[in-house]
């Protein structure tokens, strides 16, 4: 609707009158908002949601997470790029490495979307790693993790549902013995520690890549805090240069591959 809050909030950035905007609505309205008010970054063809997931040492930015289920090799390209300079601005990661998720990680590993993204994203002069396979999201081995919405929306709910169920399987475990219990009552700084990694709150919400104004989506259910923490990192994507410097480097991409390439790659 027109006059609906997001509308209007998408407006109020197309015009100027705000630098960004979050929400905790329907994704794919705020997907369609977006894109027809702000308009896409030229040269990027899909925007892409990006959502940090908590790993070991480092949390790693994971794209796309759900806007697009069916992706061609140069939009992966186009995720590493938009992953790359989001990672280095907002999260502080110098020189942010890259992994294309695939079932290994030799080149030739996966489906033929994969490899050809593998040998698009080589090209862009980012710092490429290479093919990673699923335990390398929570590893550390890596920064930014690329792959279509499809696998990474399935990739982002379980995580979400394996830290929950990890923490009620400690608080079950607890109570089935006073030592056990004993044991969880010293231990429970350390598991609110660990509930705070894994908790979507922590991180506010996703930003939508590629679009010509900072977005943010946050989670249906977000609480006030997770809408505090939305709004902390909506500032910080909007005033760290991050949609020009994606510009900058798509418009590179585009320039350093000829009409034949980019016509195979569709």
């Amino acid at each position: 609707m027109r006059n609906s809050s997001l509308a209007v909030a998408a407006r109020l950035v197309r015009d100027g009158v705000a630098r960004a905007f979050v929400t905790a609505g329907n994704t794919g309205a705020a997907m369609v908002t977006a894109k027809l008010t702000l308009g896409t970054i030229e040269g990027v063809e899909r925007p892409a949601l990006a959502a940090p997931v908590p790993g070991v040492d480092h949390q790693t930015l994971l794209l796309d997470v759900g806007a697009n289920v069916d992706c061609k090799p140069h939009h992966l390209a186009e995720f590493a790029i938009m992953g790359h300079f989001y990672c280095e601005a907002v999260l502080g990661v110098k020189m942010p490495r890259i992994g294309l998720l695939s079932v290994g990680e030799e080149a030739g590993k996966g489906d033929r979307l994969t490899q050809e993204a593998y040998r698009l994203i080589s090209e862009v002069g980012l710092n490429f790693v290479g093919n990673v396979e699923g335990r390398d999201v929570y590893a550390g081995t890596v920064d930014v993790v690329v792959c279509d919405g499809f696998v990474g929306n399935v990739v982002l709910k379980v995580s979400e549902g394996l830290g929950e169920m990890v923490f009620r399987m400690l608080r079950r475990e607890a109570k089935r013995s006073p030592l056990s219990a004993a044991g969880f009552l010293l231990a429970k700084g350390a598991f609110a520690g660990f509930r705070r990694q894994v908790d979507y709150a922590e991180y506010g919400g996703a930003p939508l890549l590629g679009v010509k104004g900072a977005c943010l989506v946050g989670h249906g259910r977000s609480s006030p805090k997770a809408v505090r923490n939305a709004l902390r990192v909506a500032h910080a994507y909007a005033t760290r240069g991050v949609i020009q410097h994606i510009a900058d480097k798509i418009a590179e991409l585009r320039a350093r591959l000829s009409d034949g390439e980019m016509s195979s790659a569709r």
